[in-house]
This record gives C-alpha cells, structure tokens and sequence, in this order.
C-alpha cells in the first residue's frame, strides 16, 4: 500500500483492551483516498492521492482542473504525494482507507494543534510566575527578560508571551488498536493533534504492506 494517508479526526472515546482495562482512543476516518496517479521519481515509486471529492464548479481552480482532467478523474480538494511501499499492488481509481493498516502496528500522526490564541509565559512556556504575596506587584508577569549593557536587547527567540497553538505537530509511534474496515475507522491509543473534524495525516511506521 502506501506510507501516508489522509484522514479526519472525529474524536475521542473508550474502549475495552482484551485484558480489560479501560483505554482512551482517537477515532480516526481514514479516506476514502482516490490514487490518482503512479509515477517513479529517484527510483523510487511515488503515489498521488486525492482526498475530499468537489463537485460544486465555484470551489474548483481552473489550473487544478487541468490536472484531473487529464488524469481522467474527479476533482479533489486535497493532493498528495505518499511512498509506495514493497510488495503493493495499486492501480489508478482506486480507493484506500483503513484497510491498509493493521492493528497493534505503530503510525505516526500530523495535524493541526489547537490554538489557544494569545498567553502569557506561564501558561505557554510553564513558568513558575513571581511572588504572589508579601507586596510583590508582579505576580504572572515576565519579570526581566534580558541583559543591560551588552548586548542591551533582548536576545531573539527568548521565551516570551504569544499565540499558543494552531501550529504542525507530529506525534510519533501512536498505537493502531482497533479497525473498523465497514466505516473506515481507525481507533488510536491516547491523544493525537488537533480539534474535532480536523485534518490528520496518518504515516506507516514500518515498510511493509499490510495484506489483512
């Protein structure tokens, strides 16, 4: 199959592990992706996949349009690239989704984080904050935040306060303990990045096709 794949965060539950222990998972919608193209780039064979159908003529680009016209497909929202993996077997219009993993394997998750907008340096960084008695004023404030004479600035990128989340995050080797082949479902062990509905990209840890 492929390394990497799209899909859509739906949210979090639990479940039951077969030595009954109560386990908080990820529900994950994996695809439908449509391969769309089969190429080899450094002699290595490359897979295009699209994912999210569009079929209102306002929300498609007319360069885009070309593209999946002479692909001889339908237009897709989101296009990526993804390694083919040994011993696959693809062929054009067809359609992945959780079947190409297996359980108890390793993935690694990227996504979107939640923004938090703007905080202070105790929130964002964990800072232990100033006194917050016997007269003191400052309480969650930065204090001081760089030197005097030399340089006589503050050093770039020292922690300060700012826009927390909404950044890429990639949480690694994320166990797959259930598949739900009938709605594409993929249940994850404990948390992945991203709000509900958001867009996840799911990667194979290891190189080999999964079969089941």
């Amino acid at each position: 199959m492929i390394r990497e794949i799209w899909g859509r965060k739906i949210g979090m539950t639990q479940i039951f592990s077969q030595q009954g222990d109560l386990v908080a998972v990820t529900l994950i919608e994996v695809g439908p992706c449509r391969v769309l193209e089969i190429k080899r780039v450094n002699n290595k064979e490359k897979v295009v996949i699209g994912y999210k159908e569009v079929q209102k003529s306002r929300q498609k680009k007319k360069p885009q349009e070309g593209y999946f016209k002479k692909l001889n497909q339908p237009y897709f929202k989101y296009v990526k690239e993804s390694e083919k993996l040994e011993g696959a077997e693809l062929a054009c219009g067809q359609d992945l989704g959780a079947e190409i993993f297996s359980e108890n394997e390793s993935v690694d998750i990227r996504g979107v984080s939640i923004g938090k907008g703007f905080q202070g340096g105790m929130k964002r960084y964990n800072w232990s904050g100033q006194p917050a008695s016997h007269g003191s004023m400052t309480h969650r404030r930065i204090g001081s935040a760089g030197a005097s004479t030399y340089p006589g600035r503050i050093v770039k990128g020292h922690p300060m306060p700012g826009h927390l989340g909404n950044s890429q995050v990639t949480v690694k080797n994320l166990k797959v303990l259930k598949i739900d082949k009938e709605r594409n479902l993929v249940f994850i062990k404990g948390s992945c990045p991203g709000s509900k509905n958001s867009l996840v990209i799911i990667r194979k840890k290891n190189g080999v096709s999964s079969t089941k």
